[in-house]
């Protein structure tokens, strides 16, 4: 009886140490899948903050632009011609400022990505052209300069719109 005993004592010793070693391995596995989850969701936490403050970057650049041409409009209905012609002036070199700070949030916010939202973010770019032009057009006194200006203001807002759109979607992608 006292050789069955050692073996059982020896065979549950095993077993012990094979279930330990098993337990561990899952243990570890199973922290190494959490740890990985949890890397995952801060990395995406932060691209998805990096992206929302560029897109945020952009619209309220957009948003300053926009209110910049509401003046330019208002400063052309200026009745007397040399106070028009040095406010539609002093609008240009605003204008072209701003332009500046769209310019380099647009290309932070194609940096960020995906490519849709670079893509609407430099049709709103763009889209500012034509203000620019009209502008330019209004200054040397072309007829229907005002009329073009104003045209130009539905196009540009609809880009800023679109922008708003694609950048809420890539958001909502990024999401864990």
């Amino acid at each position: 009886m006292g050789d069955s005993t050692l073996w059982v004592a020896a065979l549950t010793a095993g077993t012990a140490v094979l279930a330990s070693w098993v337990t561990s391995r899952g243990t570890a596995r199973a922290a190494r899948i959490q740890a990985d989850a949890a890397a995952a969701t801060v990395q995406a936490d932060g691209l998805r903050a990096a992206r929302r403050a560029a897109y945020v970057d952009v619209i309220e650049q957009a948003q300053r632009m926009g209110d910049l041409y509401w003046k330019v409009t208002d400063a052309h209905g200026t009745e007397d011609p040399d106070e028009r012609l040095a406010a539609l002036r002093e609008l240009r070199v605003r204008l072209r400022g701003e332009y500046a700070v769209l310019r380099q949030r647009v290309w932070v916010a194609d940096l960020e990505g995906p490519p849709e939202v670079a893509s609407a973010a430099d049709r709103l770019r763009r889209s500012t052209s034509d203000h620019y032009r009209a502008l330019g057009a209004m200054i040397a006194g072309e007829e229907g300069a005002g009329q073009r200006f104003d045209d130009c203001y539905a196009p540009f807002w609809e880009s800023v719109v679109h922008f708003v759109g694609v950048a809420r979607t890539a958001l909502h992608a990024t999401r864990v």
